[in-house]
């Protein structure tokens, strides 16, 4: 049974949302605010936290960051009323998995955990190689050649894919299904923002480029012909 951890200072939100994924069969933990949150996480260590952003004291942002840098990877839904280009950026940045704007029905935020739970990448697998790019799931370690660097989680999900399919062209849509679980919409430019992420990164050392772009299609990783 998956456990999933719910944080949010609207109490009656809070009660809805624990009432439909009990009934969902998860098992539940709530928290009302940031610090409150990050002691739940160190006690039961859930595979879901369903994240309000706007939360007095420590919000969500902060507790999802303060997460990832003592290297805790639990998936995180933000929850926010927060909908702009800027905001979705700033959160999955931030090292949240997923993003789902209030008010939102039930259905689709038990669609969303689920999606996180079957996100590639989630369990440990063998390490993965293209050209000289490497990655390996189990010590989240990447390499160009002998060139090390470090990612995000939402930057590692989006490579991670990439390189599960070297060489096939992914369309947009596609990348956007697995890896943030759902399509923004067609209007804003999150996808091209992250492989502009790891490009910048992946070529810091005058590689050449492996993510390349299929104009009106999506993106492939392959070497240059």
């Amino acid at each position: 049974m998956a456990s999933v951890l719910i944080v949010d200072d609207d109490a009656k939100l809070l009660k809805m949302l624990q009432r439909t994924l009990m009934y969902e069969g998860f098992r539940v933990f709530t928290a009302a605010n940031g610090n409150e949150a990050l002691r739940e996480v160190q006690a039961h260590r859930p595979d879901v936290i369903v994240l309000d952003w706007m939360m007095p004291g420590m919000d969500g942002l902060s507790v999802v960051e303060h997460l990832r840098a003592v290297g805790d990877r639990t998936l995180v839904l933000m929850l926010t009323a927060r909908d702009a280009v800027e905001n979705r950026v700033a959160g999955l940045e931030g090292g949240a998995d997923d993003y789902l704007v209030k008010p939102f029905a039930p259905a689709e935020l038990l669609a969303r955990i689920h999606a996180l739970l079957r996100r590639p990448g989630v369990s440990r697998g063998e390490p993965l190689a293209y050209a000289d790019l490497t990655l390996d799931p189990t010590t989240r370690e990447t390499r160009r050649g002998a060139r090390a660097f470090d990612l995000t989680s939402k930057e590692y999900d989006l490579l991670y894919y990439l390189m599960r399919h070297p060489r096939q062209v992914l369309t947009r849509d596609q990348i956007l299904q697995e890896v943030w679980g759902y399509d923004f919409g067609g209007d804003d430019n999150v996808l091209e923002v992250y492989i502009g992420y790891l490009r910048k990164k992946t070529e810091a050392g005058g590689e050449p480029r492996l993510i390349q772009t299929v104009r009106g299609v999506g993106y492939v990783l392959r070497e240059d012909a």
